[in-house]
């Protein structure tokens, strides 16, 4: 099970920090990613980091402004997202798979409920 929570309301260029918990001790095994989900589009891969070594994998549109990172010990993954602009206004989910990390929203077989992330101008 995933929980994902951090999300709000913050101005253009601001910065936020979303959070993905999971239950369950094989947490390390599963690749976790994050996708979003903007009104009107279809819903979008952000980025997502792989079990044990950690090796993530980002969208073109989130590349040096989006950092994500795992604390296994914690059952968390962060998503931090920096230099937010409009186009990012979404709600996020994050979701598990086991393997690596993919973009596309099928492969993965376990999601969280998402978190709302509003930009203003």
């Amino acid at each position: 099970q995933l929980q994902a929570s951090g999300g709000g309301l913050v101005q253009a260029g601001g910065s936020l920090r979303l959070s993905c918990a999971a239950s369950g001790s094989t947490f390390s095994s599963y690749v976790i990613g994050w996708f979003r989900l903007a009104s009107g589009k279809e819903r979008e891969f952000v980025g997502g980091i792989s079990g044990a070594l950690g090796i993530t994998r980002y969208a073109n549109s989130v590349k040096g402004r989006f950092t994500i990172s795992r604390d296994n010990a914690k059952n968390t993954v962060f998503l931090e997202m920096n230099n937010l602009n409009f186009l990012d206004t979404a709600v996020y989910y994050c979701a598990a798979r086991i393997g690596s990390v993919s973009q596309s929203s099928y492969d993965y077989v376990i999601w969280g409920q998402g978190t709302q992330v509003t930009v203003s101008s």
